[in-house]
């Protein structure tokens, strides 16, 4: 490959932001893009439709929830979803969840 086809190689902006979040911005800010990224999958889409994480701090993620109904369904299947993230993240990250109304819509 020449030099003018490499100039002309894209780089999706999610690396960029990855690169540039590592060198930057501490670990928990890190901590939390990477929940961010593999949410859907470890809680599953009715879950992700309805409750997205909006804080981490500590090994306590803050959960925004769409309304008390789904706060009392995820209160017993928090173990099961710390499980599934943690085993995503490929790391004991998450030790509890905090559940809270708030915007899912981000």
């Amino acid at each position: 490959m020449n030099n003018k086809e490499n100039s002309h190689k894209l780089i999706h902006i999610s690396d960029i932001l990855k690169t540039a979040l590592k060198k930057y911005r501490p670990a928990g800010d890190t901590d939390m893009t990477r929940i961010w990224d593999i949410w859907d999958t470890a809680v599953g889409r009715p879950i992700a439709m309805n409750a997205k994480p909006d804080t981490f701090k500590d090994g306590v993620l803050i959960v925004n929830v769409s309304s008390s109904s789904w706060i009392h369904q995820l209160k017993f299947l928090e173990k099961q979803i710390i499980s599934n993230i943690n085993q995503h993240m490929e790391s004991c990250l998450i030790r509890q969840i905090r559940f809270k109304i708030g915007n899912i819509h981000s």
